[in-house]
């Protein structure tokens, strides 16, 4: 409003101006003075009004293109910054994609890998399970034949070993593996020295005696009372009565059982045999 009444104002003092100069202007025409008098005519304010507010809603448009230039603007970073963020997801989800294409690829070929590894332990099972069988009979035999020390607990543990391979709710590694550690008990058996007490005989003539194991090489027993020593003769597969071995019986018992520090002893060893050809 205050714009509208400065501009009104210097309307005015312009007309102002010019009406004396119109009195000094006699010499002028006729024509000059209607022509000034519609200058001064009262439609001059409303022409002046219209011309203020066409000014006005000139300038309220602009500012209200200025408004939507700078809305335009900030939509346009707005819309910018989104691309930008969605370009940058892009290319991490681009290179997310590559890592799992690599993972599949990977992972089909491990499953390949280990399709062939089953493929490879039905036949492995199919060929080792009569090899288990055949070390359990071999075990077996050789408890059978060998020198008749520890008898109950060897027979007994050649047993469960067959009893095992019959039960499906143990694996084929487990099954191998406690027959390896049947084998090296037995493999241990012939290098150490051992006594124990044990029952010797049958029905009525059983009795409890003192045995001393030295490797495979030797086995002997002696009475509780010590009036008897003998020793097992693997040739006729019987007990040989020799008390001249009592001394050196005594003298193993003590290394078995760590008493005394190991040395030579004096047992019966059999002679070797010539291989046949």
């Amino acid at each position: 409003m205050q714009d509208r009444v400065r501009r009104a104002g210097a309307v005015l003092l312009a007309g102002l101006w010019l009406a004396p100069g119109a009195a000094r202007g006699e010499e002028s025409s006729a024509a000059a003075k209607p022509a000034a008098a519609e200058a001064q005519a009262p439609a001059a304010p409303g022409a002046l009004d219209r011309a203020l507010d066409a000014r006005i809603e000139a300038d309220e448009a602009a500012r209200a293109s200025q408004k939507r230039v700078e809305g335009l603007d900030d939509e346009t970073q707005k819309l910018l910054a989104e691309y930008r963020r969605a370009a940058a997801d892009a290319e991490s989800f681009g290179k997310y994609a590559e890592q799992l294409s690599a993972q599949i690829e990977s992972q089909g070929q491990e499953i390949a890998s280990m399709e062939r590894q089953l493929q490879e332990v039905e036949t492995t099972s199919r060929e080792i399970a009569p090899l288990m069988q055949k070390m359990l009979d071999t075990l077996e035999q050789f408890v059978a034949l060998d020198v008749p020390f520890l008898p109950d607990e060897r027979t007994k543990r050649v047993a469960n070993l067959k009893e095992m391979m019959t039960r499906a709710d143990v694996t084929f590694s487990e099954k191998y593996r406690r027959i390896l550690e049947a084998y090296q008990v037995e493999m241990e058996y012939g290098r150490t020295i051992e006594a124990y007490e044990g029952a010797l005989g049958e029905g009525d003539d059983a009795r409890t005696v003192q045995f001393l194991r030295v490797g495979r090489v030797a086995l002997l027993y002696q009475t509780l009372d010590a009036n008897e020593t003998a020793y097992w003769d693997a040739q006729q597969k019987q007990w040989v009565v020799a008390n001249q071995y009592a001394h050196g019986f005594k003298e193993g018992i003590a290394v078995a059982k760590k008493v005394r520090a190991p040395e030579m002893l004096l047992v019966p060893v059999p002679a070797p045999k010539e291989a046949k050809s």
